[in-house]
């Protein structure tokens, strides 16, 4: 029997946002790794309203035992794609900080 060797053929990607998507905002994460997969949650830290005067507010604060996370998306990334991924976000970070002068 013999070998058939197949052309690479790259094929575009037009990157496609569906309408109605909504974007949220992160300021938290969590990474879980499983045999095959990274599990990323993001979420959302909802500060507590507190009003009042300084020392009331500071004394409400100490009295919080938790303030709520909201998760706002979950993305599961294959264990063998992980390494592009942090090597897209690192270039992508390095590049940032290099226009701020960092």
């Amino acid at each position: 029997m013999s070998e058939q060797k197949q052309a690479e053929h790259f094929i575009p990607i037009d990157w496609v946002f569906p309408e109605g998507i909504v974007s949220r905002y992160a300021t938290n994460l969590v990474v879980q790794h499983y045999e095959h997969e990274f599990v990323i949650s993001f979420f959302e830290l909802k500060r507590p309203v507190i009003l009042g005067e300084p020392d009331e507010i500071v004394a409400k604060f100490q009295e919080l035992e938790s303030a709520p996370a909201e998760c706002v998306a979950r993305v599961i990334v294959a264990a063998d794609r992980m390494p592009e991924f942090i090597a897209v976000l690192q270039g992508n970070l390095d590049k940032y900080l290099e226009k701020k002068g960092e």
